[in-house]
């Protein structure tokens, strides 16, 4: 107890951050009697683990290394902080269980104890790992070694909030971009940036999440994002269309039934809400469910209970709803097609995805992706762009966003037979009055300043002054334009 509190008495008065944190964390091994403690972090979008403190052997170490969202190869971690559970091994065998995020030694680690650090809210952030060349059960540390734990993460916290009180104005932190592929995702346009920002908000969060936007925008592919780099990707993660089957084959896909419950239910169905117990159940068309579910759905929103069709009893289930629509549920609910306590339910989250017209270069990205991967399925060399099918791709409006983009690709490449492709190969429709008719004036002009700088810097291969020069424009000016219409020289 004494030198418990002569170390945190010295570490009273630290104002560093990484500093704190190594007292800490050598503070952590000497109750676990190991020679050695990691203090793991999640990073702010929830994509990177961090190792941000080590004490190994008498030592500090400051080297700091992270493994990606999937934590590939590394399933003890995983496995720990996905279900937000201790995890305490002895004896550790390198046969079984993978540890290359232990230190190498010349003797073989032999005990384990893995701890979650949980926030306020009882979410995890990090993780704090103690281990043992010698067979000790390290089960018995885990209670003090949590407590501390969470209030080390506490005074980082507070240290970093000073920190950033104390900058001047004029030098702020830059705002923390989130890996454009850190979800898997492609496009580093402002508007996805800002998607990929809302997704590292809840992926540790039980909340539900309403993923809204036009039909072909990825709404599907946002929702397994949240819960495959989320806390419950080692559940299940399941998908209902709502619009896919009639009300009553609905009902019983979605709660289940006993059987006797009507004619032909010959046997106990289990449905998807129990089928994706722990994990994910992504509800597509949300807005196409009848009124008579969408009651039954917010009592399992409300309550966590699933009651089965021909059952008097109901259970408990523990799922995330991610809900998905391309209707204006707020329109719906006016209309009295949809509950307005279900919508407010619902929309506790939500995130808009954008119309591929808006997301700027991420058209040319998706594009030459959609090539790449239809020649590996085609086990074909790759093709090459010509400047002018790029440049009918960019000015088209894709009314069927990116499903329409990986349609018209993937057909193109069919169609290609000399290696290149030209604009003969994509049957592009046309862009009718109707679908200028719904852009503004502002939005029209900028539509048209895209495509004449687009030009202008295809013709230039991408040499920003010869641009700048050739519009009368200076360069600053010009840059200015690029990235507020977004424009990026390297992808043209």
């Amino acid at each position: 107890m004494e030198t418990l509190l002569e170390r945190l008495a010295k570490l009273a008065w630290c104002s560093d951050t990484d500093a704190w944190l190594g007292g800490l964390i050598e503070l952590a091994a000497q109750i676990a009697r190991c020679p050695l403690a990691q203090l793991y972090l999640l990073d702010a979008t929830h994509t990177r683990l961090t190792l941000s403190a080590e004490w190994f052997e008498g030592v500090q170490r400051h080297e700091v290394t992270s493994v990606p969202s999937d934590y590939h190869d590394e399933q003890l971690l995983q496995y720990c902080l996905s279900q937000n559970r201790q995890l305490s091994i002895a004896p550790l065998d390198a046969s079984l269980h993978q540890t290359s995020f232990l230190p190498e030694t010349s003797r073989p680690w032999h005990s384990l104890l893995c701890l979650p650090l949980l926030d306020p809210d009882g979410h995890a952030v990090g993780l704090l790992v103690a281990a043992s060349i010698a067979k000790q059960d390290l089960a018995g540390a885990a209670v003090p070694l949590s407590r501390l734990g969470r209030f080390a993460l506490g005074q980082a916290q507070l240290l970093n909030r000073l920190r950033d009180t104390a900058q001047p104005a004029s030098a702020p932190t830059p705002p923390l971009r989130p890996c454009a592929s850190g979800y898997g995702l492609i496009g580093d346009s402002p508007r996805m940036r800002t998607v990929y920002g809302l997704i590292g908000k809840v992926l540790h969060n039980p909340v539900s999440v309403l993923l809204t936007g036009e039909t072909g925008t990825g709404k599907e592919l946002v929702a397994r994002a949240i819960h495959d780099c989320g806390s419950r990707r080692s559940q299940a993660f399941v998908v209902q269309n709502c619009a896919a089957l009639p009300e009553h084959l609905l009902e019983s896909e979605l709660f289940g039934y006993r059987k006797g419950a009507f004619t032909g239910a010959d046997r106990d169905h289990e449905g998807l809400f129990d089928a994706a117990n722990g994990g994910t159940l992504f509800l597509d068309e949300i807005g196409d469910m009848p009124l008579t579910l969408q009651a039954k759905l917010l009592r399992v929103l409300q309550e966590g209970e699933v009651r089965p069709l021909g059952s008097t009893r109901t259970h408990k289930v523990d799922v995330r709803i991610v809900a998905a629509t391309h209707q204006d549920l707020h329109k719906r609910v006016e209309q009295g097609r949809f509950r307005e306590d279900l919508y407010y339910r619902l929309s506790i989250f939500p995130i808009e995805l954008p119309p591929l017209r808006d997301r700027g270069q991420d058209i040319l990205r998706l594009a030459r992706h959609f090539a790449e991967k239809a020649c590996g399925f085609l086990q074909r060399n790759a093709v090459r762009w010509s400047d002018a099918a790029l440049e009918q791709l960019s000015g088209y409006g894709f009314p069927g966003n990116v499903r329409e983009l990986k349609g018209l690709v993937e057909r193109a490449v069919l169609l290609c037979d000399g290696g290149e492709l030209l604009p003969a190969h994509f049957s592009l429709r046309p862009v009718n009055d109707e679908l200028d008719s719904t852009l503004n004036l502002r939005e029209r002009l900028e539509r048209v300043e895209r495509n004449l700088l687009v030009d202008c810097l295809r013709k230039n291969r991408g040499n920003q002054s010869q641009a700048a020069r050739e519009l009368g424009l200076p360069r600053r000016t010009l840059l200015y334009r690029m990235d507020r219409l977004g424009v990026n020289a390297g992808d043209l």
